[in-house]
C-alpha cells in the first residue's frame, strides 16, 4: 500500500446508536457504506443507496466463536439482499458500498467482489462462505485503477467496523522486534502488530493436545487446519503442525496456546533475541528515552 495523507471519516448513526443503522463517508472520497444489522434489513432496503450497483459483505459466525464472511455484488444492491435475506441464515450483519456519484458500475463491483473474496481468503481470519473465487472482469487499464483506487478505501473503512476480514499483515509486522517461542514441542517466530499477535510461516506447532487446552483454542486449532493454514508434517519419526503463511491473532496468549496445545501464558514465552520475555519487552517500550541524561 502507498502511503497515505490524514483523511476524515463520517460516521452517521441512523436511530443514535452505534448498533442501528449506520452511514459511513470518507473524506475525498465518492463512496458510501450503508451499515445495518439483520433486524434492519427493511430499513435498510428502502434506502436510494441499495437501488444502485454496488459490492457488499454479509458478516456473522459459523458453530461457536467461527467467523464468517459472504462478499457479493449486484447491478441493484436492494433486490440481491432480499434474496439472501430468505436463503442464507448465518449472517446478523450486512456492509453494502455503493457510490453518491453513481461512478460505481457494474464491471467495477464485479473487480472488487474478485478481489475482496481472494483477500479474505488469502488473509484467512475468517472463514469465507463464497464457494466460487471469480476472477475480474475484463477492464480499461483506468477503469481498473478507479476500481482499485476505491478498494483502497474501503480497506480503510472495513476495520473501524470491526471487520479485520481483509487485512493484510506484511505491512505490519516489520513495525516490531521479532520474538520467538520454543516450548512444550513448538518453535515459532512472532511479531506484535496493531489488533494483535502475528505467527510468522514457517513455525511449528504441536501435533498433539495436552489436557490444559480449552475448547476455544481446540477449536481454533481445528479450524487453522480446515483452512489449511495449518498444516501436518513428520519429519526424522516427529510430529508437527506447520504455519503455511503469517496468521494473525488476537492476543499472544492465544497464539501461544494454539503453538503448544493447551493453556499457555504469551507475555511469559514469547522471548526476544536476549531472552527477555514479551512482559518485559512491553515494560522497556513505555519506559522514557533517558540516552545523553
Amino acid at each position: 500500500m502507498s502511503a497515505r495523507r490524514a483523511s476524515s471519516i463520517r460516521l452517521f448513526l441512523a436511530d443514535g446508536t452505534p448498533d442501528g443503522l449506520v452511514v459511513v463517508e470518507k473524506s475525498n472520497w465518492t463512496g458510501k457504506a450503508v451499515v445495518a444489522g439483520r433486524f434492519d434489513l427493511k430499513r435498510a432496503l428502502e434506502r436510494q443507496e441499495m437501488e444502485q450497483p454496488g459490492v457488499y459483505v454479509l458478516t456473522g459466525y459459523g458453530d461457536g466463536s467461527e467467523r464468517r464472511a459472504y462478499v457479493g455484488q449486484a447491478d441493484a444492491l436492494g433486490e440481491r439482499l432480499r434474496e439472501h435475506a430468505k436463503h442464507k441464515d448465518f449472517w446478523g450483519r450486512l456492509i453494502a458500498f455503493t457510490s453518491t456519484n453513481e461512478g460505481l458500475n457494474k464491471a467495477h463491483a464485479r473487480h472488487l467482489e474478485a478481489r475482496l473474496i481472494k483477500l479474505a481468503k488469502r488473509v484467512g481470519e475468517w472463514t469465507v462462505d463464497n464457494v466460487q473465487s471469480p476472477s475480474p472482469p475484463p477492464m480499461s487499464e483506468a477503469d481498473r485503477a478507479d476500481a482499485e483506487w476505491f478498494l483502497g478505501e474501503m480497506l480503510v473503512i472495513f476495520p473501524l467496523l470491526g471487520v479485520d476480514a481483509f487485512k493484510e499483515i506484511e505491512d505490519q509486522t516489520e513495525r516490531s522486534s521479532e520474538l520467538v517461542l520454543n516450548q512444550r514441542g513448538a518453535h515459532a517466530t512472532g511479531r506484535e502488530v496493531a489488533d494483535g499477535f502475528v505467527v510468522l510461516k514457517g513455525s511449528r506447532a504441536r501435533a498433539d493436545e495436552i489436557p490444559s487446552i480449552t475448547e476455544r483454542t481446540r477449536e481454533a486449532r481445528e479450524t487453522l487446519k480446515s483452512r489449511g493454514v495449518l498444516e501436518s508434517h513428520r519429519e526424522s519419526e516427529a510430529e508437527y503442525l506447520r504455519f503455511t503463511q503469517d496468521h494473525r491473532f488476537k492476543t499472544p496468549s492465544a497464539a501461544a496456546s494454539v503453538l503448544v496445545g493447551g493453556n499457555a501464558n504469551g507475555l511469559a514465552l514469547w522471548k526476544d533475541e536476549e531472552d527477555r520475555d514479551l512482559k518485559t519487552v512491553r515494560a522497556m517500550s513505555a519506559e522514557p528515552d533517558r540516552a545523553g541524561t
